[in-house]
């Protein structure tokens, strides 16, 4: 049976929930590392997912704890939550965010929020590259530099990512440029990044929908700045590789979320979507226009995928 595989921060576990959230178990306990994105393979029967690290000491209560120390990695287990193992060891980078994946080819692909890189690896984290550098030492306290969010389009060769700026700042970009590097370039100096978009709120996860031919490829996106346009669930057309125009007719399908994070959906017209301070997922229907929270688990909910697992 297809389930949603979710990421929850706060209680460092990882949940698998049925579609109409009726069905919940832990597949795998004590993650406490600050999981934030996933994947999962299923034809090799493996999930995927990134730690941010180990806060830093001395976040002030209340507030978002920072994540400065590079104390970042990435873990994986079986589709059943068993053979638990590291993939690459904390340390490797920062801040692990969103991750995305090239199956065929055999890469991983995530984001690097205060390490202000996007990066790759093969499927066992041998092969570690570097992509994309957009800041350097103390850039990383300018949140503008802050890599989140993450998509790859195998089929154009391109790759997509957020920087989501300030938090409720309407700082937040998405970039585009190739999967691979222009030649007698470095991920530092490369010349092929187009800004689609800037000035949104707080842009985070990404995905690519092919589900409407006729509409072309488009780009969902979620936000968790401030309203009325943040705290949302968006869609716009991406225009075709070669012409560096931003995104066409945006759309806000969905608002009102408590700090948007995860999507994820197996058809293009249903996206579940979690929420970190408010510890939903919702089901939204793009085509009916049906929104609704299938369950509410504790608040710290990060990525989410859809995978058929063991019973």
């Amino acid at each position: 049976m297809q389930e949603l595989v979710v990421l929850s921060m706060l209680a460092r576990q990882i949940v698998a929930v049925s579609p109409d959230g009726r069905d919940i178990r832990v597949l795998v306990d004590n993650t406490p590392e600050a999981p934030d994105g996933i994947v999962v393979d299923q034809a090799r029967g493996h999930i995927y997912w990134t730690n941010m690290g180990t806060p830093d000491p001395g976040s002030p209560p209340g507030q978002e704890p920072k994540f400065f120390a590079r104390n970042g990695s990435i873990e994986r287990v079986d589709l059943d939550g068993s053979n638990r193992r590291t993939i690459i060891p904390r340390g490797t980078f920062t801040t692990g965010k969103q991750l995305a994946a090239d199956f065929d080819a055999g890469h991983l692909y995530w984001c690097d929020r205060e390490g202000m890189r996007v990066m790759r690896c093969e499927l066992d984290g041998s092969r570690i590259e570097t992509l994309v550098i957009a800041g350097r030492g103390e850039d990383a306290r300018d949140p503008r530099h802050h890599c989140v969010g993450i998509a790859i389009d195998t089929q154009a060769r391109q790759l997509y990512w957020t920087q989501k700026g300030a938090p409720k700042a309407g700082q937040g970009r998405i970039f585009r440029a190739s999967l691979d590097m222009p030649q007698g370039r470095t991920a530092e100096d490369r010349d092929d990044i187009l800004v689609l978009r800037e000035n949104l709120p707080e842009p985070i996860d990404l995905h690519l929908d092919r589900s409407d031919p006729d509409a072309g490829l488009r780009l969902v996106w979620t936000d968790r700045g401030a309203a009325p346009d943040g705290n949302s669930l968006n869609r716009a057309v991406l225009s075709p590789a070669l012409e560096p125009r931003e995104l066409r007719q945006h759309e806000l399908l969905a608002r009102g979320f408590t700090e948007a994070i995860g999507l994820a959906t197996a058809d293009g017209a249903t996206f579940y979507v979690t929420s970190l301070r408010g510890g939903t997922i919702r089901a939204v229907n793009v085509d009916t226009g049906e929104d609704r929270t299938i369950v509410t688990l504790e608040p710290g909910l990060t990525g989410i995928a859809l995978a058929e697992l063991p019973a």
